[in-house]
């Protein structure tokens, strides 16, 4: 008997938590995915937020490429000319082209209420389509590419020919989960480790933090084509920030004078021989410089894939939601039955 009651208590308590009762299926609730999965986002706010941190993204490597093509036009009218071309190029396909590729990308719809769910569900289903489409293509005409398993994503060409769309499930969340995993890394491992190599060659501030802007963008791209999907706005806008948190690091880098700083700490070591003293200052300027902007680049891309993971899983989740009717479902179909009844009147007095 007291097991039975504490039973009854265990479900009034489910209940409550969420508003409405568990369902017999075992499926979760739409109450439920809101209460555990769902955080009160201002999508405006997002929207601002990654148009700001680009136009400051924008105005502070231009200014950087500027100031630098200005400082070679000082030393060359002609040679500067040049630079300055070559600066606008580059502004343009290694700023603007990916800027705008990562802003056109898809992205899975999971912030939702009982009001949206559905939408969101046949929008994210319609993205998962065009993500495998993608990748079959990709894995058919591109020879050497390797970035999914080739075996897998044969089968996924067969579970989406067929419309299984467990199967489809199945197939994606396993290639992210292991080829695509290991291509993000290898991705990630490669643009850290230009970054280093960039920021030891220049030894410059402005190119420093120019040449961490533009290879942070490059791998934010990069990640989101191997995904196939970009994170939500909410999330870009954090990395977009996070991006130009870099490129404010690397520039205030350039004026620090951590070699002498180390040199100082060696005593007697380096003591009465200059030369040797200020190669090595160069040399740990250089590789303290290139470890902390390669460091930098590696957080931004493991922060892109920790969104883009977290927002297929979230996706996934709410697809398997069972989503009850709502008052306005209700209303809708109120609605449309007054339209058809008038209809049905008209039709009616057209016969008389």
């Amino acid at each position: 008997m007291a097991e039975r009651k504490n039973k009854e208590v265990g479900e009034n308590t489910a209940e409550n938590a969420v508003g409405t009762p568990p369902l017999e299926s075992g499926k979760m609730t739409i109450y439920e995915y809101e209460q555990k999965y769902v955080k009160k986002q201002n999508v405006r706010a997002a929207k601002f937020g990654i148009r700001f941190a680009a136009a400051i993204l924008g105005i502070f490597l231009f200014v950087t490429l500027f100031f630098f093509s200005l400082r070679i036009y000082d030393i060359n009218e002609y040679a500067g000319y040049g630079v300055g071309a070559a600066c606008l190029f580059v502004y343009i396909f290694a700023f603007i082209v990916p800027l705008v590729k990562i802003l056109r990308t898809g992205y899975f719809i999971t912030n939702v209420n009982r009001e949206t769910a559905r939408k969101a569900q046949k929008h994210n289903k319609k993205l998962r389509h065009s993500i495998a489409d993608k990748m079959i293509d990709l894995t058919a005409k591109v020879d050497g590419a390797g970035w999914y398993d080739a075996e897998t994503v044969g089968k996924l060409a067969i579970a989406l020919k067929a419309g299984r769309e467990k199967d489809v499930k199945k197939y994606l969340t396993e290639l992210y989960s292991g080829s695509v995993k290991k291509s993000a890394k290898d991705m990630i491992f490669k643009c850290s480790m230009k970054s280093a190599m960039y920021s030891a060659i220049s030894q410059t501030a402005k190119v420093d933090a120019a040449l961490v802007v533009f290879v942070n963008l490059q791998l934010v791209k990069d990640l989101v084509f191997l995904y196939g999907f970009r994170p939500s706005d909410a999330k870009l806008a954090r990395i977009f920030f996070r991006v130009l948190q870099n490129a404010f690091i690397a520039y205030g880098l350039g004026g620090m004078d951590i070699g002498k700083g180390v040199i100082r700490t060696m005593g007697e070591a380096v003591r009465g021989i200059p030369f040797l003293g200020s190669a090595i200052a160069a040399i740990v300027d250089s590789s303290v410089q290139g470890l902390t902007n390669g460091t930098l680049t590696a957080v931004i891309g493991y922060q892109t894939i920790k969104y883009l993971n977290d927002e297929y899983r979230l996706q996934n989740i709410l697809d398997g939601v069972e989503i009850t009717e709502t008052q306005s479902d209700f209303e809708d179909t109120c609605a449309e039955i007054e339209r058809e009844l008038k209809k049905e009147r008209k039709l009616a007095k057209k016969a008389v």
